[in-house]
């Protein structure tokens, strides 16, 4: 009976453990592009031209155009290359979006105003941020079980179109 039990609590121990593990293996198609629709508020993950998942999103505390200086809560748009990963990131686990490139940093600087940075696709909502929809500073938001299955499939190096 104590080996059965012993059993049983290393196989319930090993389910635990595979459940609460951030870190996910993908095996399935490439993703080869990262599509946005602000106005919809949803992202697509694509292999060519199949869709291979898609996402209910939430954006910049002020959603509508494209990002011009740090600070204004918008989303950029354009396009965009995955350029890095953050596993301990404050909003669960985040990918890094190559925003701003040399067209948003030359318009920032004839603003005279940093364009910002730091734009990642990253996971939902802490206690402290704001329940408002388009809550983030303008980053692209999904839950925290959503960005999980992202961080997995997203290599570094993929294309993002972030469209209006």
């Amino acid at each position: 009976m104590s080996i059965f039990r012993a059993i049983l609590l290393l196989a319930v121990m090993g389910f635990i453990g595979g459940c609460a593990s951030k870190f996910k293996p993908y095996n399935g198609p490439e993703v080869t592009r990262v599509i946005v629709y602000k106005e919809r508020h949803k992202m697509y993950l694509m292999h060519n031209d199949k869709v291979l998942k898609r996402y209910d999103i939430e954006l910049g505390f002020a959603p509508t155009g494209h990002k011009a200086v740090e600070g204004d809560g918008k989303t950029p748009e354009g396009e965009y290359i995955i350029d890095r990963r953050n596993p301990n990131s404050t909003f669960y686990l985040s990918i890094g979006i190559s925003y701003p490139n040399a067209a948003d940093v030359a318009k920032a600087k004839a603003l005279g105003k940093s364009p910002g940075g730091d734009i990642f696709i990253h996971g939902g909502r802490r206690k402290i941020d704001s329940p408002e929809p388009d809550w983030t500073a303008g980053c692209i938001s999904v839950s925290n079980r959503q960005m999980r299955d992202i961080y997995a499939m997203v290599r570094n190096g993929t294309p993002i179109t972030i469209n209006p």
